[in-house]
C-alpha cells in the first residue's frame, strides 16, 4: 500500500529553521551586550567553543553571530586566526560624532514640533532619573540610560532608517571609547545639558533643540579629542 505523502518534513524543517534563527539573534544580541557595555574590550578574541558552552547552545549559532556582528561593525574576522572585537580608530570615531551631529540636530528640529505630551514625559523621566543617578555618583549605570535617552529620542523622531543607522553608529562608537563620562565631574554638565534639549523640544524651538542636540554631540567629540590622549582609566563612558 503506497504511503500518503507527508507535509511533516517540510513543517519540521521550518520550525528547525526559526529555532536556529531564534538562538542566532538571542546569541547576536547578548554578544552585543557584551562588546557595547565594555564586558567584551576591543581586540578580545572571541572563542567559539568557549562562548557556546557559556551561552548553552551549539557552536553553529555562535558562528553566525559573528557574521551578524561582522556586518554590524563590531566584529572583525580573519581567517585563520579567528573572530576578535573590532577596534575603532580615532579619525573613524570623529568622523562618526560629526555625522552623529547633523543626525542628532535633525532629531531636534523634528521632535520640536512633533513630540506629544507623553512623549516629553517619558524623555523628562529618563533626565530626572539620569539625575538621580548623578546624585548617587553611579557612573555605569548613568551610561547605561544616557544610550537609552538618546536612542529615545531618535526612535521618537519617526524615521526608522535613520533609527537603524543611528544604532549602528552608536554601537560601533562604543567600541572606541566608554570614557567621556568616567569623571565623575562630567555627569551634572552632561545631566544639565540633556534637560536642555528636553527643554527647548518641549518649547517647540526647533532651531534651538537642534542645536541643543548638535551641540551635545560636538562637545562630547572635544572631550573624546582630551581624553584621547590622556591615559587610560580601567572604565570609560559613552556620551
Amino acid at each position: 500500500m503506497k504511503a500518503a505523502p507527508s507535509s511533516l518534513a517540510p513543517a519540521q524543517s521550518t520550525i528547525a529553521l526559526l529555532q536556529s534563527s531564534s538562538l542566532t539573534s538571542a546569541v547576536q544580541q547578548e554578544l552585543e551586550r557584551r562588546i557595547v557595555q565594555g564586558e567584551l574590550a576591543p581586540g578580545d578574541k572571541l572563542i567559539e567553543a568557549t562562548l557556546a558552552e557559556q551561552l548553552g547552545v551549539s557552536r553553529g549559532p555562535v558562528r553566525e553571530a559573528f557574521r551578524m556582528l561582522e556586518e554590524a561593525g563590531l566584529v572583525r574576522q580573519e581567517k585563520n586566526r579567528g573572530a576578535f572585537v573590532r577596534a575603532i580608530p580615532l579619525d573613524e570615531a570623529l568622523e562618526i560624532y560629526d555625522l552623529r551631529a547633523i543626525m542628532d540636530e535633525a532629531v531636534g528640529r523634528r521632535l520640536a514640533v512633533s513630540a506629544t505630551p507623553s512623549q516629553l514625559r517619558r524623555l523628562r523621566g529618563q533626565v530626572e532619573a539620569m539625575e538621580r543617578l548623578v546624585a548617587a555618583g553611579d557612573a555605569d549605570a548613568y551610561h547605561l540610560l544616557n544610550l537609552a535617552f538618546h536612542d529615545t529620542l531618535v526612535e521618537l523622531a519617526g524615521n526608522r532608517k535613520l533609527t537603524a543607522l543611528y544604532r549602528r553608529l552608536i554601537n560601533e562608537l562604543s567600541l572606541f571609547r566608554r570614557r567621556n563620562l568616567a569623571d565623575a565631574a562630567q555627569l551634572p554638565l552632561s545631566a544639565d545639558e540633556h534637560r536642555a534639549i528636553v527643554a527647548a523640544i518641549a518649547a517647540g524651538d526647533e532651531q534651538a533643540a537642534g542645536l541643543a542636540m548638535r551641540r551635545h554631540v560636538l562637545d562630547s567629540k572635544e572631550r573624546t579629542l582630551r581624553n584621547h590622549a590622556a591615559p587610560q582609566p580601567a572604565h570609560d563612558s559613552a556620551a
